[in-house]
């Protein structure tokens, strides 16, 4: 366990290796699981102030849904998730037909400069997830099956997770802390030599 400032972060965002291979896994993590994709109350607020620009990306099930139902729900344990069709596809999948993966509406709204808004952290940090407790937040790797593809491609190219995910890790602690954890790296690597 490594700590930097207020966060606690698992040696497996170091050690483990991870690289997301879209070909293979079909952006499976879009519809896979129990909830969507966890949201802050800020990024609610933010999805709400650009969803105009956003629902022109949106797939026809995820628009019959928002009407219905809205993008987001709470959960049990009061935590805030995207709403999902059918209890899969997060409300703002949208499938490639090119390519037969998903994407996602909110991403390529910003790409296209209708949305200000990026994405979720917490899809942009996958496969981080971040736990918030009282004093810290807990930056644990989560190991899912369906990215299977994606462990090999990061072995075969020697990418640890806390590198492939650089950008996002950025985006939510900012480039000292991303600095820290790299020096960190580096030194146990130098060490293990």
């Amino acid at each position: 366990m490594i700590a930097i400032d207020n966060t606690l972060i698992s040696d497996a965002v170091i050690s483990e290796q991870f690289v997301c291979d879209l070909a293979a896994c079909k952006g499976a993590c879009c519809e896979e699981g129990e909830l969507g994709a966890p949201l802050s109350i800020d990024e609610i607020d933010q999805i709400e102030a650009n969803i105009l620009g956003i629902k022109p990306f949106m797939s026809p099930a995820g628009l019959e849904l928002l009407e219905q139902e809205g993008f987001y729900e709470v959960d049990i344990d009061n935590d805030l998730a995207t709403t999902t069709v059918g209890g899969r596809d997060c409300v703002f999948a949208v499938r490639d037909q090119q390519t037969k993966s998903l994407k996602c509406a909110i991403e390529q709204a910003h790409k296209a400069q209708k949305s200000a808004f990026f994405k979720p952290i917490s899809c942009h940090l996958y496969p981080i997830r971040v736990d918030e407790y009282e004093t810290y937040e807990a930056v644990n790797y989560h190991q899912w099956s369906i990215c299977g593809a994606a462990c090999s491609l990061g072995k075969s190219l020697q990418v640890p997770v806390y590198q492939f995910l650089k950008v996002p890790l950025i985006r939510k602690f900012g480039s000292e802390w991303y600095e820290a954890l790299e020096a960190y790296a580096k030194d146990q690597t130098k060490a293990n030599d």
